[in-house]
């Protein structure tokens, strides 16, 4: 053992260990530098901006940097279709040649989804989930209905849907909605014809007043007299009037 240590301190040992040191680094170091050449580390090719492009454009300009590519998409209704959107990697990344460019485009042609529940809901409720749904809003129509802004109907492109039915994303849904009026209007009723106890029992019957009660030409029976004229009158813009209006009778024998 004494021996040994007596080696450790000969020039012989110290030139040996430190030329096994130098040989043990210049094997890593060769590693090192060889293993950079082969992988070319630290050279690329930087990854064009193909964002915005069409999709005919973004594998134009890939091809003529060598790279490879692979397409995903996605639908997005107010972006055309065929446009790239997301690319992987990033822009300006560099990379190696023959690398694979991954692509997100709109597609041309919009999934179909199924027309969700909506009748009786509130219209915010409404819009929410014709939004969730990649639905989107169209016209709101009005009519007279106890409700107040409730949906009573829907109707895409013209035609009444129904729930669960198949339609493009994107399509735009019109509403028609109760004014929350309804309670409060009745229909007009045409009392041409009547006599004065028949307009008057049909007044009350709708909810309406007898207003000012006139005569025209002479009336010799005015319990046969007939309604020739009514205000307010009964028209294509008129049907309905608030309950309790009052309605002017003009009677004549005529």
């Amino acid at each position: 053992m004494s021996k040994f240590f007596t080696y450790l301190k000969t020039n012989t040992f110290r030139k040996n260990l430190i030329i096994a040191v130098i040989s043990v680094f210049a094997f890593l170091l060769i590693v090192f530098y060889s293993l950079g050449l082969y992988t070319r580390h630290g050279e690329g090719i930087p990854v064009p901006n193909l964002k915005g492009m069409s999709i005919e454009e973004a594998v134009q300009a890939l091809e003529a940097k060598g790279f490879r590519y692979q397409i995903d998409s996605v639908y997005v209704g107010d972006k055309p279709p065929g446009q790239v959107i997301e690319q992987d990697p990033d822009p300006n990344t560099n990379v190696k040649q023959n690398r694979t460019i991954y692509l997100t485009i709109i597609t041309r042609l919009a999934p179909d989804v199924k027309f969700p529940d909506i009748e009786g809901k509130s219209f915010l409720e409404a819009r929410s989930i014709i939004n969730n749904f990649g639905l989107k809003l169209g016209d709101t129509t009005y009519v007279s209905d106890v409700a107040r802004d409730v949906v009573l109907k829907f109707s895409a492109n013209g035609r009444t849907l129904r729930v669960g039915q198949a339609l493009p994303k994107g399509s735009r849904i019109n509403l028609v909605l109760g004014d929350g009026m309804g309670a409060s209007e009745v229909d007009l009723p045409n009392l041409l014809g009547f006599t004065l106890s028949e307009a008057t029992f049909a007044l009350k019957g709708s909810s309406l007043n007898l207003g000012m009660v006139s005569y025209e030409g002479t009336v010799t029976d005015t319990l046969n007299a007939k309604v020739i004229k009514q205000l307010p009158a009964l028209s294509d813009s008129l049907s309905k009037v608030s309950i309790g209006t009052r309605v002017d009778l003009v009677l004549s024998n005529q």
